[in-house]
């Protein structure tokens, strides 16, 4: 087979897969049914602790007892807490918290 059927193939299979996701609420949650306590509660709690864990993902491998001394990571921390403070926009606060690392490891 040619290699531009696989590409096609597997942008069909992940086209696929993409609108079944965000039709199986649809289904199961239609118009006249209402949505089940858990459904709600996981809806609230999930995404806050699904960032805490990449926070400690990403901060794992910090070493305080060499060269920088976790410094970047610290600031950049600080960056998107306050950026998340002052303007609660997500996004807004990754980027900035990015960047700003990137900028200090360039400039360190």
């Amino acid at each position: 087979m040619n290699e531009n059927y696989y590409i096609l193939i597997a942008i069909l299979v992940i086209a696929a897969v993409t609108f079944a996701t965000r039709l199986t609420p649809f289904i199961f949650f239609g118009k006249d049914k209402q949505t089940p306590p858990y459904v709600l509660y996981i809806g609230t709690y999930l995404p806050p602790a699904i960032m805490a864990m990449l926070v400690i993902y990403s901060l794992r491998d910090i070493t305080l007892v060499s060269f920088p001394f976790g410094i970047p990571e610290f600031i950049s921390v600080l960056t998107v807490f306050g950026l998340h403070r002052v303007k609660q926009n997500t996004l807004l606060s990754i980027v900035g918290g990015t960047v700003m690392y990137m900028l200090i490891l360039r400039l360190l």
